[in-house]
């Protein structure tokens, strides 16, 4: 489920599935959408509950898609709502960010990971990849050798390597405060400033692609995702 609370001038958005690791289903896409479009505080902080920032889809739920395409595009609907908010999102990352998650908090206005945060997309190593918009956003976000790397190794990165190659921009003990920090400023200030570095053109033709081909991979590969389950 996700959770919302207001505090002030910050929203806080929790995907709770603890025993998942936050892993997300279409149900759960489709309610963060909506806790981050309608928020009306200045800045929304997203965070995971438990021990897990997210795990990305629910591999139960992508072994049992009759359309993998619609899935991909809800998650782009997703991300695109939280890189198109009004709010500025702040993405607090502690402990495990893999696949799905790690590309929520791409499109998140700034990444700030504490110590015990770990990253990677694993996708590749049973016939997947990211496809929430990952492929458009890695690139801009870490430069495209690093993303390569990144996705082409499915490796875990710590939280200083991460830091390292752009993919947060802070490591701090609590990321709570540096939304709590960002909320101070003008609230049309802090829109303002989010409006002119998020006005970029055309990523459909993009990511209409990548939907496509990860609808292939999941119907080419369906018996190596249904033996990940429960992993």
């Amino acid at each position: 489920m996700i959770r919302t609370r207001d505090d002030d001038a910050v929203r806080v958005v929790t995907i709770d599935r603890p025993a998942r690791r936050n892993a997300l289903r279409t149900e759960e896409l489709t309610a963060l959408r909506t806790a981050v479009a309608d928020a009306d505080a200045p800045v929304t902080y997203l965070r995971g509950a438990g021990e897990a920032f997210c795990a990305g889809a629910d591999l139960d739920a992508v072994a049992a898609l009759d359309d993998p395409e619609s899935f991909a595009r809800a998650g782009q609907r997703t991300a695109a709502t939280i890189a198109d908010a009004e709010t500025v999102v702040v993405c607090g990352i502690d402990g495990a960010a893999r696949g799905g998650g790690v590309e929520l908090a791409l499109a998140a206005d700034l990444r700030v990971a504490t110590p015990a945060a770990t990253f990677a997309e694993p996708g590749v190593a049973f016939g997947l990849f990211g496809a929430w918009g990952g492929t458009v956003r890695l690139p801009r976000v870490m430069g495209e050798g690093d993303a390569l790397d990144f996705a082409l190794s499915g490796r875990v990165l710590d939280a200083d390597e991460a830091l390292r190659t752009g993919l947060v921009s802070r490591v701090v003990d609590d990321p709570r405060s540096v939304a709590d920090a960002i909320a101070t400023g003008k609230p049309d200030a802090l829109s303002a400033i989010k409006r002119r570095m998020r006005d970029r053109r055309d990523d459909e033709t993009q990511e209409r692609a990548e939907a496509a081909a990860f609808a292939d991979l999941v119907r080419a590969h369906a018996d190596d995702i249904a033996a990940t389950r429960g992993e």
